[in-house]
């Protein structure tokens, strides 16, 4: 791989004039608590890809102005194991479902989110940078769907689930904390809204008794996800302490840090339906879990920014400045 100066001076790296590489090609940090997690997302059968790229365009991209040149992307993907070809199919694939956009400029390929692509993005990506779980009053939204067929049952269900309901009958799924227009909207798009009954509890005690919090445990399933919380802990913990004892971060080493980070964090969140604290064990997983997502995104971001600068580039060159929102994440990231 050789190194290209831009006309600023910047050093960037010049991936797009190599051939497709045969194999993964990736130096080892001097951290084996990271190398350990780069060979843990090597060994996934499939490899996702698509998915890390997904992870890549919301957490640096986006923030940067949303587009980049391909040879770019390639190049900074590579320390992660993944080969041109594998880049370049998932690249396709996600332009195929409508995630991403290309365009050309001269021989060289920039890619960007979508429309659609954006707003699916802010909606799983808000959840990851919120500085915690908002407080509730005690109210629920209940959607009862005894009226609607089998398979359309199915299908809505799948859909609330996602969006933090569970399941407490079996045509019955509540949400103690939800917008009625996102429900709504969610029917509408659907074709559910007319043969489903949305109802909304009045706000209440927000103590909740044992017979709640055992019925919280069994819909939403809340002894399996603390088990996937503790695994990311065990996982995330050795390396943020790795981090913390070098006496100056290696920037590669935080983007790719960051970038595992939030890849794994977001997988997470897509299953937890972010419950109220007063419906959660009181030594819940997902509270030390966040707190050690929030200190180790907050140790490497700056250092991986450096690096995304030397190794992206666009149609202009480099990367536009992020904004302030970016500096808003986990409460705020200064």
């Amino acid at each position: 791989m050789s190194i290209g100066v831009r006309s600023n001076g910047q050093a960037v790296r010049r991936a797009g004039i190599v051939g497709a590489f045969s194999a993964p090609n990736r130096a080892m940090s001097s951290l084996a608590p990271l190398n350990q997690l780069i060979t843990r997302f090597q060994e996934q059968t499939p490899i996702r890809a698509s998915s890390l790229i997904i992870t890549l365009y919301g957490d640096a991209i986006e923030p940067h102005g949303g587009t980049v040149w391909l040879g770019s992307l390639i190049g900074l993907l590579e320390p992660m194991g993944i080969n041109e070809r594998l880049i370049r199919t998932s690249i396709f694939r996600l332009t195929k479902e409508g995630w991403l956009t290309a365009e050309k400029v001269g021989r060289r390929s920039y890619y960007s989110l979508t429309g659609t692509g954006r707003r699916r993005f802010e909606k799983a990506f808000k959840r990851v940078y919120s500085a915690g779980v908002q407080g509730w009053d005690g109210a629920w939204t209940l959607v009862m769907l005894s009226q609607l067929s089998a398979d359309k049952r199915k299908q809505v269900r799948e859909e609330l689930e996602w969006q933090g309901f569970g399941a407490i009958a079996p045509t019955v799924l509540a949400c103690p904390r939800c917008e009625r227009a996102d429900v709504t909207a969610t029917l509408l798009d659907l074709d559910a809204l007319d043969d489903s009954i949305v109802f909304e509890t009045h706000a209440q005690e927000v103590l909740a008794s044992r017979a709640m919090r055992l019925q919280v445990r069994e819909s939403w399933k809340i002894d399996e996800l603390g088990q996937h919380y503790s695994e990311f802990i065990r996982l995330f913990r050795p390396l943020w302490q790795a981090l913390r004892e070098q006496a100056e971060l290696d920037a590669q080493d935080c983007f790719l840090a960051r970038t595992l980070l939030i890849h794994e964090y977001r997988k997470l969140l897509l299953r937890d339906p972010q419950l109220p604290d007063e419906l959660l064990p009181g030594d819940w997983e997902g509270r030390a879990a966040r707190q050690l997502c929030r200190n180790l995104y907050r140790l490497v971001y700056a250092k991986a920014e450096e690096w995304l600068n030397s190794a992206l580039e666009t149609a202009d060159g480099p990367l536009p400045d992020v904004g302030e929102s970016f500096y808003r994440r986990f409460g705020g990231l200064n």
